[in-house]
């Protein structure tokens, strides 16, 4: 791993430099590895194919694999998907932003490779800091997608990133160790009821007061 690639950042003060070096290089088209809450992730332009396809290929992720999106605000989940039910609103109203990734239907316009042609798009609002602030900053839609190879666990420390990944980012954003876990829940709100497609951080017990769940 080339430590010339490293930047230490406070994960609770993220520093502005730092992250407008980040944000740069994502709108040059170029990959960053970031934290979220529980692992790492990588950044990139979604609206940017190109850029989206090198997470792929830095992942070795099958193309019918969808990746999930982090934004700005609520209002930008209306430039990606077709429409917001009144589950999706509560669920959006109590968690975000958080461990919680809605799966939506998403409009034309969003890049195919982003949907693996499901013509659904995962959103989540991240919660922690650097993630917020990298976003914030980038001023676009960025993947969320963990910084890991297809099937195999994603990484909490910097210093378990695979090299494949790491020797091959423009930055990587170290905030230290991460809680790990399994990451968000996800939860599709293109069915009704919602339905969980993958446990995570936040339990399904506790959105049961808001909406009834299946699985």
């Amino acid at each position: 791993m080339r430590s010339d690639r490293i930047r230490r950042i406070d994960p609770n003060r993220p520093e502005a430099a730092i992250i407008q070096e980040a944000a740069d290089a994502i709108a040059a088209g170029k990959v960053v590895v970031f934290p979220t809450r529980c692992l790492y992730g990588l950044g990139a332009d979604a609206f940017d194919r190109d850029a989206v396809e090198k997470v792929f290929a830095l992942k070795q992720r099958p193309e019918n694999k969808p990746v999930l999106v982090l934004i700005r605000n609520r209002q930008e989940v209306s430039r990606l998907t077709a429409g917001v039910s009144e589950a999706a609103g509560k669920l959006m109203d109590e968690i975000w932003p958080g461990d919680l990734t809605l799966v939506f239907s998403a409009r034309p316009e969003v890049p195919e490779i982003l949907t693996a042609g499901t013509g659904k798009i995962g959103i989540r609002l991240p919660g922690h800091p650097v993630a917020a602030a990298l976003v914030q900053t980038a001023g676009r839609p960025i993947t969320g997608t963990s910084a890991n190879l297809a099937g195999l666990p994603g990484a909490a420390r910097i210093q378990d990133l695979p090299d494949e990944i790491a020797d091959h980012v423009e930055l990587i954003l170290d905030a230290g160790p991460l809680k790990g876990g399994v990451g968000s829940i996800v939860v599709d709100v293109t069915v009704a009821p919602p339905r969980v497609l993958r446990e995570g951080t936040v339990p399904a017990s506790e959105l049961a007061p808001f909406l009834t769940l299946r699985y």
